[in-house]
């Protein structure tokens, strides 16, 4: 399938724990191009005391990047975002612009911990939605208080928040267990996003055209337009 989206990778290089260089970077969007994806939200990580790339750096290297990315062709676009680690602050920064939204829109991605409690989760929905943001949890299916609990994730999307969960999980990488959390979301209909969370060439290699063969084998050619093409372009406008 070509038009693909990926909203949640890390190709920009030497910000964090993605992409190691350029070259690597480079290599990195060859294969989502080849997986059919058209459409890439970068989003480096934020995450005090781990991952804190000053604002000119990542803008720097995004344009790096887009540069790259039309020598590939000219059909390849990019977008900026951030993989925003959940704090009591985040609103603060997202408001004064220190910490970017997906794409200029009102999305979110918000990472959280694997041992988050329920109620932390919650307030920091509520208050991103409360201050007008569209909250796109990240990778869910990594974090236990989600996992083990399919009514908090209904809850959660009850108040608008939006669920994204990673292609290696959809497509079987990530075991049988994984893959079998991800089949009950699809089938009760809560999930609205897919990224490969990319990191580079050898490790998370950025593999989306398998999972979206497995996601249309699942539950249709229109349901898989819906993830992969529809849902995606309403961040990107």
């Amino acid at each position: 399938m070509i038009g693909l989206y990926d909203i949640h990778c890390h190709i920009l290089p030497g910000v964090d724990d993605g992409a190691r260089n350029m070259e690597e970077a480079c290599w990195m969007l060859k294969k989502e191009y080849s997986e059919g994806v058209r459409r890439i939200i970068l989003t480096p990580h934020f995450r005090r005391e781990m991952f804190e790339p000053p604002q000119e750096l990542v803008m720097q290297q995004f344009h790096k990047v887009q540069k790259a990315a039309a020598g590939i062709s000219e059909d390849l676009k990019l977008y900026l975002g951030c993989e925003l680690h959940a704090s009591m602050d985040m609103v603060a920064g997202l408001k004064s612009g220190k910490r970017l939204t997906m794409a200029g829109s009102r999305y979110v991605l918000t990472e959280f911990g694997n041992c988050d409690e329920k109620a932390y989760i919650r307030e920091r929905i509520q208050q991103l939605i409360l201050n007008g943001y569209i909250p796109i949890i990240a990778h869910i299916e990594r974090c236990q208080a989600l996992k083990n609990d399919i009514s908090f994730i209904e809850e959660l999307k009850n108040l608008k928040a939006c669920i994204q969960v990673n292609a290696d999980s959809i497509s079987g990488k990530e075991g049988f267990m994984m893959k079998l959390f991800c089949k009950k979301l699809m089938k009760q209909d809560l999930l609205d996003f897919i990224g490969t969370d990319g990191h580079g060439s050898k490790r998370r290699v950025p593999e989306i055209a398998k999972c979206f063969q497995q996601v249309e084998k699942t539950m249709g050619a229109h349901y898989a337009k819906r993830i992969f093409i529809e849902n995606p372009k309403k961040i990107t406008g």
